[in-house]
């Protein structure tokens, strides 16, 4: 109980300490400047369309690592949260070499007329090269833990494979798809390192809060400490509206398909 107690006040303590430095009658004008409402809006957008590319792509990785047996598996698993340990910016420098002007495939697409470093299209992407793990370990995690019993049996009644996965896989894992497209919307938000070195930092197109906030930090220290507060609030509204919509679901997972009058 008491190093539950310290590991609790050692994330508390610093929030706590942000909190007691922010200039509070300046709290307002600081965190609706223009620079700052349109590094939010660009994080929200941006965010949003790479937790749903998260999800596009994270879904059928975690069907295949939890459900697969195949060789290689372990190597695939490896490879796909990589990111959890890889600093972000070894991430962003990875993406600039795939798709920046002189990069793997930035070569064929800048020929086509598409040009992906630098743009908000980078931003999206270097959001969903660190954000898709926290999607396949929540999701892997649940389909290893509700197991493939009804699914088989949904499967030997003659359902087909669409709907197996429509009516009985995915409200089986709804909570930890939910947690791991809340997780991933988190991490794709706070984004930093390989946004910076793949996307710059250009107000209005590549700019996100974290990077606003890092240059505030230069010039405004209060503005870049009512920002830092303004983040970490949206962060905790969009994790706790996501926990409470899911708590329900888990309530009646947990009851199982049997129970009842």
């Amino acid at each position: 109980m008491a190093m539950a107690a310290v590991g609790a006040l050692f994330v508390l303590l610093p929030l706590a300490a942000m909190v007691a430095k922010v200039n509070w009658p300046q709290f307002l004008p600081l965190v609706t400047s223009e620079a700052s409402l349109t590094a939010l809006g660009l994080s929200l957008r941006t965010a949003a369309a790479s937790t749903l590319l998260c999800v596009l792509l994270g879904v059928p990785l975690a069907l295949v690592l939890a459900r697969g047996r195949f060789r290689g598996q372990s190597l695939l698993r490896s490879f796909v949260l990589l990111p959890l340990v890889l600093p972000p910016v070894v991430g962003g420098i990875a993406l600039l070499y795939t798709f920046g002007r002189q990069g793997l495939l930035g070569r064929s697409l800048e020929v086509a007329g598409i040009q992906i470093a630098f743009s908000t299209t980078a931003v999206v992407l270097a959001q969903t090269f660190v954000a898709l793990p926290f999607l396949v370990v929540s999701l892997e995690g649940a389909l290893r833990s509700a197991g493939s019993r009804y699914e088989a049996l949904a499967a030997t009644l003659g359902a087909r494979p669409t709907t197996v996965l429509r009516r009985v896989t995915v409200p089986l894992v709804l909570p930890g798809l939910a947690s791991g497209t809340v997780l991933s919307f988190a991490r794709s938000l706070g984004e930093f390192g390989a946004t910076l070195t793949f996307a710059g930092s250009l107000q209005g197109v590549t700019r996100t809060l974290p990077l606003e906030i890092y240059l505030q930090r230069e010039t405004d220290a209060d503005a870049a400490v009512a920002l830092s507060l303004l983040l970490v609030a949206v962060a905790v509204i969009v994790v706790g509206l996501s926990y409470r919509r899911s708590a329900p679901a888990r309530i009646r997972g947990s009851a199982g398909p049997g129970t009842g009058a």
